[in-house]
């Protein structure tokens, strides 16, 4: 760690601090954001160049098994990306699935400091965290999956939402998890038996609960042990036809139980958000959507934006995957967690000749410009599943350049405004709105601010962004192919108050943390001692209960966030 940093003229956009644009300068010591700089603080001066806290990714796929077996099935890929070793920079390979340094130094060049795995099977978090140590310069946190949890299922057909919460608090401590996340609740579990749910009203086979109960339970519980994050939901009906409907339903259900963020954050519901009834009429439902979050402050959503070229899909939603691959006939693999959820993975290639594609593309984009409030649509792309996490620049440009929008209209098939609003649609975002999607909302819905991320004041943790442009000079409209390339390359990226790149080239080695969440419940709710819950090991798993938590080696920069259950 440097004695300390001092940054002059930056042209900062800080929006949790209410920081709109101006130049100013920011000091920095002991990994943090002061008042003033010790006296032998190294200066960088900024030069009137955009100054904003470390870009945060809610949701993004990096890390675990599921990726890694991605990495195994797509050889190809991995030829894709390579670079040699250099300096501190490790060899890597991969576009849409990149080694974990690829991901790693590829998130820095882009400004990025802290970046959340979308999905961890509770058990196999051991791989996950394994990867977080080799993802060196951003703070890595982890959703847990609880979608297809037989016990959480069987507390909700109970009722009982106190118990839900209590098996939440146990698995959260034990794996080293951030947040509780939802993916096609019971559909998953329903495809262990070769069915689905179609509607949140469906019963699950074998637990007589529905996804809207298995929701509703979840938030309540969620509340409960008071953790930083919502429940983090991907909507049954993913990526179907007509499934918008589903996602109207699923925001009905959400209570305003927060007054700090939201009860619920739905991820990358540009795959929730069709009509239609077929492939061949599907069309845009996203005004329905944004109308629906824009009424509903206690939502939040990312966009899940797909943008053209090969990827890598790849979701606990197993039953979903399947029919991709009966759409595409490419590569698929299926993968059961044993008693709490699954996977499936498979190559894809979005084409601008593909009308549905075209759709998909468009719609992602609907909703961050229709969303009235910046606060409520989060930039992403489900990466890698709408793309991998370098498109983000093209992405911004898009929103704030309505020049580039038309210009990408001329390249993609013809007939795609009959299914769309998106070209009738005149809103460019700005510099702020910017800054609010990529870290200021997202440091706020994921309840980091707490720890001192997302935002440049005194007491904040020293993550910058320094991008070679000066919005005063600059005409993000017109001049959008500069807006691509100064956010696809930092001038300088500072992590916890270290330079560690400069120029799109990485110049230190890292020490990230991990960030999750320990719930501290009564002595009856300690589940551990509960010899229901204990049974399900003894019968049904793999590993006995002893070896299935987290040891702390695994952790070696753990932060623990804690709180105090009200149950």
């Amino acid at each position: 760690m440097t004695p300390g940093l001092l940054i002059k003229n930056a042209f900062v956009i800080d929006p949790l601090s209410g920081v709109k644009g101006e130049i100013m300068d920011i000091a920095i010591s002991n990994g943090r954001i002061v008042d003033e700089a010790p006296r032998d603080a190294e200066v960088i001066d900024a030069a009137g160049c955009l100054t904003l806290p470390g870009g945060i990714d809610s949701h993004s796929h990096v890390c675990g098994t599921k990726v890694n077996f991605g990495r195994y099935m797509s050889p190809e890929d991995m030829r894709a990306g390579r670079t040699a070793r250099k300096g501190v920079m490790h060899v890597t390979s991969g576009y849409s699935v990149p080694t974990t340094f690829g991901n790693s130094y590829r998130y820095s060049t882009m400004g990025y400091t802290t970046v959340l795995e979308g999905a961890m099977a509770p058990l196999e978090a051991r791989h996950t965290h394994e990867e977080f140590t080799a993802t060196p310069h951003q703070d890595m946190l982890a959703n847990t999956l609880f979608d297809g949890n037989w016990s959480i299922m069987e507390a909700v057909r109970e009722k009982d939402v106190k118990r839900a919460a209590a098996i939440v608090a146990w698995t959260l401590a034990a794996v080293r998890g951030f947040a509780i996340k939802l993916t096609n609740p019971g559909g998953t579990e329903a495809w262990g038996w070769g069915e689905d749910v179609h509607s949140i009203q469906d019963l699950v086979p074998h637990f007589e609960v529905t996804p809207a109960e298995i929701i509703g339970t979840m938030i309540r519980a969620n509340e409960m042990l008071n953790l930083p994050h919502s429940v983090h939901l991907h909507c049954n009906n993913l990526g179907v036809p007509g499934n918008f409907r589903t996602t109207l339903d699923t925001i009905d259900l959400v209570p305003d139980l927060n007054k700090e963020r939201q009860s619920l954050y739905l991820t990358h519901v540009q795959f929730h958000s069709y009509g239609g009834s077929t492939w061949r009429d599907i069309c845009s439902r996203s005004e329905d959507i944004a109308r629906a979050v824009n009424g509903k402050p206690q939502v939040v959503m990312d966009m899940g934006q797909i943008m053209f070229g090969r990827t890598t899909t790849m979701t606990a939603d197993g039953p979903m995957e399947f029919k991709l691959f009966m759409l595409h006939h490419n590569k698929w693999s299926n993968h059961d967690v044993e008693l709490e959820t699954g996977s499936g993975i498979i190559p894809v290639y979005y084409g601008r000749k593909s009308l549905v594609n075209c759709v998909m593309w468009s719609i992602g984009l609907e909703l961050a410009l229709l969303a009235k409030n910046p606060w409520q649509c989060l930039l992403s792309t489900d990466s890698p599943n709408g793309a991998p996490f370098v498109k983000y620049p093209e992405i911004i440009a898009l929103l704030m350049s309505q020049r580039l929008r038309e210009s990408e209209r001329k390249m993609i098939d013809p007939r795609t405004e009959h299914f769309v609003p998106l070209f009738a649609i005149e809103r460019e975002l700005d510099w702020y709105e910017i800054a609010v999607m990529t870290r200021a909302a997202q440091a706020k819905a994921l309840g980091i601010t707490r720890i001192g991320k997302g935002y440049l004041a005194p007491g904040a943790e020293a993550d910058v962004a320094i991008y070679p442009i000066s919005p005063d000079q600059v005409d993000p409209s017109v001049d959008y192919q500069q807006v691509m390339a100064a956010f696809s390359r930092s001038r300088f990226t500072i992590k916890r108050g270290r330079v560690v790149a400069r120029d799109g080239e990485v110049i230190v080695e890292g020490a990230n943390s991990t960030i999750w969440s320990k719930a501290h419940v009564p002595p009856e709710y300690d589940m551990g001692t509960d010899p229901e819950f204990t049974k399900k090991f003894e019968q049904y798993y793999t590993v006995r209960m002893r070896n299935y938590p987290v040891q702390d080696v695994y952790l070696p920069r753990g932060l623990r966030i804690d709180t105090e259950a009200s149950l």
